[in-house]
């Protein structure tokens, strides 16, 4: 597959493109910085330097042509303030399903956060973060043009990752490692039954596989 992540410079993006050269897979990372392409290159992706703050869907859906699914793995970050929530956590989300669509790529998962809600109250800077990502969510999901999969993970770590997962609708609050988010991704852009599904994701006993199997269709 050619598959497209938008965000390709982040510590997930990273280990999934990782994951997906090494079975073989064409991908693709756009980043913002030109300084970063030598980390995707030595990860096995190509990089394109895009920035989805300032692009058009038109200059978007160019690096997507071809595709046969994209990765919305990008965000603002931890450091960053209230109005990059906003333009990268909601915004790029919005404009990288538009550019899916113009593009005629119509798998597309979201990399969200447990606890996204378009109606959360509060001006903190978390508070705006959890609402632009569900605003970028509920906008996802209202699209019959794409087969979109939002994948909402826990508190993210960079310990070892286990393999093993629980991945429900709902899961309760818990950690998970960046590894194994990673693992999940890969396996979900190989399971298109998962389509039309917000899925939760924590640490677990249950292999990546076959948690991505059991919640597929459902």
């Amino acid at each position: 597959m050619r598959i497209v992540i938008a965000g390709g410079h982040g510590q997930i993006a990273l280990r999934l493109e990782r994951l997906l050269a090494a079975r073989g897979d064409e991908v693709v990372g756009v980043i913002r910085r030109p300084e970063h392409g030598d980390e995707l290159r030595e990860a096995g992706a190509e990089p394109v330097v895009l920035d989805l703050e300032s692009a058009s869907v038109e200059e978007t859906a160019e690096c997507l042509r071809g595709a046969d699914a994209v990765v919305f793995a990008a965000g603002a970050g931890p450091g960053s303030g209230a109005e990059r929530k906003n333009t990268v956590d909601r915004d790029a989300a919005i404009l990288f399903a538009d550019a899916a669509e113009l593009a005629g790529v119509r798998r597309y998962i979201v990399v969200s956060s447990m606890g996204a809600d378009p109606s959360r109250t509060g001006d903190e800077v978390f508070d705006v973060y959890q609402r632009a990502k569900g605003e970028a969510d509920e906008n996802v999901r209202g699209r019959t043009g794409l087969d979109w999969t939002i994948l909402r993970p826990g508190a993210l770590t960079n310990d070892a990752g286990t393999g093993r997962v629980r991945l429900e609708a709902s899961t309760g609050r818990d950690s998970i490692p960046r590894d194994d988010v990673a693992a999940v991704l890969a396996e979900l852009l190989d399971t298109p039954a998962t389509a039309g599904l917000t899925l939760e994701l924590i640490s677990g006993s249950t292999p990546v596989p076959v948690a991505v199997k059991s919640v597929a269709g459902n």
